[in-house]
């Protein structure tokens, strides 16, 4: 006979109507506060959208601002532009410490506060969003066997989420069809562990490096070997970072790789050569990144992140606030850097000149704050912080992101630059402002350690992968867990989400890949 869950008791029921009743009374808007001049203000330009229009208070909620801010802009109804709005209290200033969300009306962020008054004109600068919608995964379409080991990186094309790449402790990668969910190549002449996998930016190499310390180079239409292993470093390679493709020499893309033996290499991998060694660092770097603007990254377990000059191989800065090894470093522009002149659209420019035009255009859009590229850093610790860093102004950080209780592991900024994802140790996932490194919520429902997370195209959603077997896709913009993915074995390691928003991929301790769509 089932058990009868028992009717709630009269106690209960007063409880909830009153709980309802108080947040009715949050919510709601008081009707006669009269109406507020706005002024919009773009936030990557700084110019004004037009002249000041009043509005009601009642009705300035960002649904609203947002029909209004497409009506002055004269956009078709079919053709209506998401947009967030951000408050800062002098426009003309370069300091976003003050930057404020509006996360659902004018009366509660601003007016409530005491920040403003009906009398005042205020000044929001708006981001459009992106343009198209990715669905949140909700099936495992495919679970393909092969590898012998765990899986320890995956990686999508950056063209489409057909094609994906996974290394493996086995000491192979294998490349997959998504569509068909069936291998395609496995390439084969490492002889040891592959922990990382990297597609060049233009979709014709894919790099591998390994615990036999080198790097390898494969074609991925034929799955062959691109001539002989790059050899140099001393001890296992565990970072691999692309040069960008608006920076490149046509025809002789660079490679740098990072490795436990304190050295970053920059490999031509045309002739297969070493082009510069950096060393500085007194410990294992940990990651590596090359930035839009020629500028090289590194983090390392001497508790330091060290900035390149990749063009005279030099040391620019050392930043050094953490007081542990640093784990992990991510970019703003990494998304456009990594995708290049591929987008939602589909559409390749047919000369070489017009896809380095693109991905110029991509990155500098990406990475244009008030007229001025920008491009920021944050770094993920073992001291349990996260710094927001701003090299090309300061040595100093922004700001420090305490709030983990555990080691932080992983650390990525979204497509659009505004928000930061964090992973731990304490079975949390955090998310943070990426303009000023204030906290904004906690994604909870994890119950093992989170190795890592991933965030769709459209920088709507959230994927990450834990120590419990489990992925979880999160809504950024509630916090709410959206969908909860089980399937996996054993623990997950490896987490990639592919950038035209299709498909996302996962490896991990049971040697399984399983491929997710909606």
């Amino acid at each position: 006979m089932a058990t009868l869950v028992p009717p709630p008791s009269k106690r209960q029921c007063i409880a909830v109507a009153e709980k309802a009743r108080e947040q009715q009374d949050i919510d709601s808007i008081p009707d006669n506060l009269g109406s507020i001049r706005i002024q919009f203000y773009d936030q990557a330009t700084g110019q004004s959208s037009g002249a000041p229009v009043s509005i009601p208070v009642a009705d300035a909620t960002v649904k609203n601002l947002e029909l209004l801010l497409n009506t002055l802009q004269r956009n078709d109804s079919s053709e209506r532009i998401p947009y967030r709005f951000t408050y800062r209290s002098d426009i003309g200033q370069s300091n976003l410490d003050d930057t404020l969300d509006i996360s659902s009306d004018l009366y509660h962020s601003l007016l409530k506060p005491g920040l403003k008054t009906t009398e005042d004109s205020i000044s929001l600068q708006y981001t459009p969003q992106a343009v198209f919608r990715v669905r949140a995964v909700s099936r495992c379409s495919s679970s393909i066997p092969g590898h012998g080991e765990a899986i320890l990186a995956t990686s999508f094309s950056p063209s489409s989420s057909s094609r994906l790449v996974t290394g493996s402790g086995d000491n192979t990668a294998r490349i997959f069809d998504c569509d068909t969910g069936t291998p395609v190549h496995t390439l084969k002449d490492h002889t040891s562990w592959i922990l990382v996998v990297s597609w060049s930016p233009d979709d014709k190499n894919i790099a591998t490096g390994s615990m036999d310390n080198t790097v390898r180079l494969w074609d991925p239409k034929t799955g062959k070997a691109l001539g002989a292993p790059l050899k140099g470093h001393t001890k296992w390679v565990n970072g691999l970072a692309w040069e960008p493709y608006h920076l490149q020499t046509p025809g002789r893309p660079r490679l740098a790789s990072s490795s436990k033996d304190a050295t970053v290499r920059i490999w031509d991998v045309v002739p297969k050569r070493i082009e510069t060694v950096l060393s500085g660092h007194k410990g294992s770097v940990s990651c590596v990144r090359w930035g839009g603007t020629g500028r090289i990254y590194t983090s390392s377990q001497d508790k330091t992140v060290k900035v390149w000059d990749a063009t005279r191989g030099t040391l620019i800065h050392t930043l050094s606030s953490h007081a542990h090894w640093v784990n992990h470093l991510a970019l703003s522009t990494d998304f456009v850097l990594r995708t290049a002149y591929h987008d939602h659209t589909g559409e390749i420019p047919p000369t070489e000149e017009g896809k380095i035009a693109k991905a110029k255009e991509r990155f500098e859009k990406a990475a244009t704050i008030n007229n001025q590229i920008v491009e920021r850093l944050v770094t993920a610790s073992d001291d349990f912080t996260i710094f927001l860093w701003e090299p090309s102004t300061s040595t100093k950080p922004l700001a420090r992101l305490m709030g983990h209780q555990k080691q932080v592991n992983h650390v990525i900024f979204f497509p659009d630059g505004l928000y930061i994802a964090s992973s731990g140790f304490d079975n949390h996932v955090k998310l943070w402002n990426a303009r000023d490194g204030k906290f904004i919520t906690t994604l909870r429902g994890h119950v093992g350690a989170v190795y890592m997370s991933c965030f769709s195209p459209d920088s709507r959603l959230l994927v990450s992968g834990s120590k419990d077997c489990t992925l979880k896709v999160w809504d950024v913009r509630t916090g709410k867990l959206k969908e909860d993915l089980p399937g996996h074995k054993d623990e997950v390691y490896a987490v990639d989400w592919s950038p035209d928003g299709g498909k996302v991929a996962s490896g991990g301790k049971d040697k399984a890949v399983r491929i997710w769509r909606h």
